[in-house]
């Protein structure tokens, strides 16, 4: 529209909130004050959205056609219509025999990527005997202490059809050696397989904090891993750069969207300087968002994301193909949203926070089961939340076109915005000297509390409802099957450790912890050292030892 028509239209609303909303308000008013309409993220919604909120609005620049530059309404340009996104659920707990068990089944039901949990344990980089591991194994996701137990966790798996992501951060090069070693010894060659490691090391420091090793270093890891992907192993996603955890955390969506992003571009810009080209490795790095409650909120934040991850790469790095402006994503509806309170109603808020990930253009989909609040999800559940996908997939209808809600005033409003202040927050980040210098100085960390503590007092206050929470409160008992874990599975575990240790070749296992330190002093890629400790049945515990012997190790710091 024209700049007369904008006009027009303002001019129009403004004889409408004159004349027939005024009337229509002297009646009895809304049902709650103004300012309470609101995003998740405490934005405040308009009554009605016109072109007169997008009066720059410029199609081919900020919007275009499916598959093509700035990719605001998807990569592909058929998008579902050709291909569904790959459904995943999160699986992992106590014994590498039970989650075996669990990836089979969810294969046998239509799931077609697996999804990996692992115990605190395992993300800190312990053994599972190590004393600071005592009465944690299994609790919140699988254990994996050496090769043997990836051996076991993925027997049966065509590894070179199924792809598989894993959920880890500070040891995760160490886990994505015991992989490969695992399925070359298979058989499957190391450029067949494809997947996702987690390795997103700057939202452990912001938001998760499974860090191990100072900075610099766990950043050198990083850049080692993608490095090593964009040689040997093109079908892999060597970072999943996630905005998952730093929701969870209590971030805003905007939060989300710009601190992830600047991640993301923190690691191009290492890589840069490494000497990679940037169309080299950006096609195979990966994002990984919450699904949170608002649905137009949510839409608007994947939107904007491809958009600006589309310039950047274009306009800061120079790249050339088009895949390295892709923005490819994975999504999981939001756990913080969860409630323990009626937990059935959960099947419903993550249905609506499905729909908005598939209606936003995700890549693949993770959807949480409704017991989540309450302990590790029962097959029953898990089973309710992959037929969600199903559901929306084959019967919603939302699949028949791309980006149905493109045009859409309120949606352009919220993606234009949502861009706006994602780049007031890169400003802000380049001021500090970039992301590390603001992640060392706490001032994610800062922003994401504060907006914490604000959604809390919105719910305390009841300015915000929470079905179940702070309104439509029943007194009744909890009637879920919790899943209960083998008992002896630790013990079992424990046992193949010390049969591991006691027969394997001991001067093998002590030349490979000798080259793993030697690369990390020196400026070799530690992928190939880490795979032949891998393979020499190394544990998990013994080789983060031997970098944190070279490296030290990172302190907690209080965030004021």
């Amino acid at each position: 529209m024209d700049k007369d028509e904008i006009s027009k239209v303002a001019n129009e609303r403004q004889r409408w909130e004159a004349t027939t909303l005024k009337q229509h308000l002297s009646k009895g008013g809304e049902r709650k004050p103004a300012d309470e309409f609101m995003t998740t993220s405490s934005v405040p919604v308009n009554r009605v959205y016109t072109p007169a909120d997008v009066p720059e609005f410029d199609y081919m620049r900020d919007l275009g056609l499916p598959g093509e530059y700035p990719f605001t309404r998807g990569i592909h340009p058929t998008m579902y219509r050709g291909r569904l996104w790959t459904m995943r659920l999160f699986a992992g707990f106590g014994s590498v025999e039970e989650t075996n068990a669990r990836f089979h089944y969810l294969l046998e039901h239509g799931e077609t990527g697996l999804s990996t949990a692992f115990d605190f344990p395992t993300l800190y980089g312990y053994d599972t005997d190590d004393e600071m591991a005592l009465g944690e194994y299994g609790k919140v996701g699988v254990g994996v202490t050496s090769m043997a137990d990836m051996e076991i966790l993925f027997d049966g798996i065509p590894l070179d059809d199924v792809t598989t992501s894993m959920t880890i951060n500070g040891p995760a090069a160490i886990v994505w050696a015991f992989y490969v070693a695992a399925a070359e010894k298979r058989g499957f060659p190391r450029a067949t397989l494809g997947g996702t490691i987690q390795n997103d090391i700057l939202k452990e420091y912001i938001a998760q904090n499974t860090f191990i090793f100072p900075h610099e270093p766990s950043v050198r890891l990083v850049v080692d891993t993608i490095e090593f992907g964009a040689k040997e192993m093109p079908r892999w996603n060597t970072v999943s750069i996630s905005g998952y955890h730093i929701r969870e955390a209590g971030s805003t969506a905007v939060q989300e969207l710009a601190f992830t992003l600047a991640d993301g571009l923190c690691y191009v810009e290492e890589c840069v300087k490494r000497g990679m080209n940037v169309d080299d490795f950006a096609p195979r790095l990966s994002y990984f968002f919450n699904a949170h409650n608002d649905f137009f909120e949510e839409i608007a934040k994947y939107r904007a994301a491809r958009r600006i991850w589309a310039r950047e790469l274009k306009n800061r790095f120079g790249a050339k193909s088009e895949r390295s402006l892709w923005l490819r994503f994975h999504t999981q509806t939001a756990g913080c949203a969860l409630t323990a309170q009626q937990p059935e109603i959960n099947i419903v808020r993550v249905a609506l926070q499905a729909l908005a990930a598939v209606l936003g253009g995700t890549q693949s989909l993770h959807t949480n089961s409704m017991d989540e609040a309450l302990a590790l999800p029962s097959d029953k559940a898990v089973r309710i939340a992959l037929r969600t996908q199903q559901i929306i997939a084959e019967e919603s209808g939302v699949t028949n076109t791309a980006d149905p809600l493109g045009g859409s005033y309120l949606v352009e409003t919220l993606t234009n915005q949502m861009e706006r202040e994602a780049y007031a927050y890169f400003d802000r980040i380049k001021e500090m000297g970039g992301m590390l210098a603001a992640i060392k100085s706490n001032f994610p960390q800062s922003e994401i509390g504060q907006a914490s503590y604000r959604y809390q007092r919105e719910i305390d206050e009841k300015k915000r409802i929470m079905v179940g929470v702070n309104d439509y409160v029943v007194d009744e008992a909890l009637d879920v099957p919790i899943l209960q874990m083998d008992p002896e599975g630790e013990q079992r575990h424990l046992a193949r450790l010390n049969k591991i240790r006691a027969e394997r070749d001991a001067s093998r296992v002590e030349a490979a912890l000798n080259h793993v330190k030697a690369a990390a002093r020196s400026n070799e890629n530690l992928m190939p050292a880490l795979i032949e400790a891998a393979n020499a049945y190394g544990t998990l515990g013994e080789i983060t030892r031997a970098l944190k012997e070279v490296w030290g190790v990172q302190r907690h710091s209080n965030v004021v």
